[in-house]
């Protein structure tokens, strides 16, 4: 799950499962140790990426996100979910 503030104070929920589901790029997200860690927004101001194959434009995060009021920032979430996404990894490897 992703928290963006927008440049207008709005604060919304994107979440990127979907994409990972459908989209072969985005399954790195899962496959590949710390890259969700690696979200950055680019210099134009108009999408986040991990990589030169996964980003996100702000319209469809904006469009598609969930309004969120609890202030959190995005890179606030990426500890979590490489922690979630390790374990999930350790059980496969099981």
């Amino acid at each position: 799950m992703l928290r963006i503030v927008f440049d207008d104070g709005e604060i919304m929920l994107y979440d990127v499962k979907d994409d990972i589901a459908h989209i072969k790029a985005f399954k790195e997200l899962e496959t590949e140790e710390g890259l969700w860690g690696k979200v950055r927004l680019d210099t134009s101001r108009t999408c986040v990426y991990w990589n030169d194959r996964i980003d996100l434009p702000s319209d469809t995060l904006y469009e598609y996100g969930q309004s969120d009021f609890s202030g959190h920032m995005v890179a606030e979430d990426a500890p979590r979910y490489n922690e979630e996404q390790s374990i999930k990894k350790q059980q496969k490897d099981l």
